[in-house]
């Protein structure tokens, strides 16, 4: 993999009912990195690590260079929550002068560009925003410090299917250069199909994969058959499988393969969705 902007060695976080255990995934310098799994899969988790915002057990973070979180340039990251941190009493044009004092890079000319853009009031309380207009004043203040890094918790959650994809076409702008970098974990994997250029699956605290997201969709299938089939298809070949009312469902990592060793069966490509899925509720052969 090229230079990486951020990557985790070895991670583990211990809770009372839950375990972050081990895990490793780089975010190549120049791209976009979606990270998948269903709620309480540790996506949070691993993203609280990464900040510094939770003590990790054990293993190392190195985010742009560097393995301590408070050597890191604050201005170098901006950081997106599915929630609001920001003092909610305040408007965007009170906490516009703030930020000036806290970054050196602030762009003031950005971030009210970006305000325009989204139809966020200068003089409405931040308490007053809706949950999608709280995440599109977070993301204005993420793109208005100079940032090389943007980490992003479920970003695009609340926002209307319009909304997203102009938030998309944010992510791929930001990159275009080739130094900025974003991590962005989504349960929306349909707005990760069109922006990412790697998944990382987390599932139980585990990481499951972490490949290039063409990569996924080139290759993985879902073989549609009868029992007849299913039963003389090699152990081997089944990532997974379930039985969906009158037909067999199998994950298979070549389809193409797939195709030519077993001619008669219906093999579909596979969304990003249906590999969750069928690695969270199928059954392992």
């Amino acid at each position: 993999m090229e230079n990486a902007a951020l990557e985790l060695k070895n991670v583990s976080k211990q809770y009372k009912d839950f375990t972050l255990d081990n895990i490793s995934f780089q975010v190549p310098q120049g791209s976009i990195v979606g990270l998948i799994g269903e709620n309480g899969a540790g996506k949070s988790t691993a993203i609280h690590a990464i900040l510094g915002l939770i003590s990790k057990d054990s293993g190392t973070v190195t985010m742009l260079g560097k393995t301590d979180i408070d050597a890191v340039c604050k201005e170098n990251i901006g950081v997106v929550f599915d929630g609001n941190n920001y003092p909610v009493m305040l408007t965007p044009k009170q906490l516009g002068k703030v930020f000036e004092n806290i970054y050196r890079s602030w762009n003031k000319g950005m971030y009210k560009e970006l305000l325009n853009k989204f139809n966020l009031p200068l003089d409405k309380k931040i308490k007053n925003f809706s949950k999608g207009m709280k995440m599109k004043y977070a993301i204005s203040v993420a793109f208005s410090h100079g940032a090389k890094l943007l980490i992003l918790d479920e970003a695009t959650s609340g926002l209307d299917p319009i909304m997203r994809d102009e938030i998309l076409d944010m992510f791929l702008d930001f990159i275009q250069d080739e130094e900025n970098s974003v991590l962005v974990s989504s349960h929306i994997t349909s707005d990760l199909e069109k922006v990412a250029d790697y998944i990382v699956f987390i599932h139980n605290g585990k990481i499951v994969f972490s490949k290039p997201k063409d990569e996924l969709l080139e290759n993985y299938g879902i073989i549609k058959c009868g029992a007849r089939l299913f039963d003389g298809i090699g152990k081997e070949e089944i990532i997974a499988y379930r039985k969906q009312d009158y037909e067999w469902q199998i994950l298979v990592g070549d389809r193409q393969s797939a195709q030519k060793k077993y001619p008669e069966a219906l093999i579909v490509p596979a969304s990003i969705d249906e590999i969750m899925l069928m690695y969270v509720k199928g059954e392992m052969k």
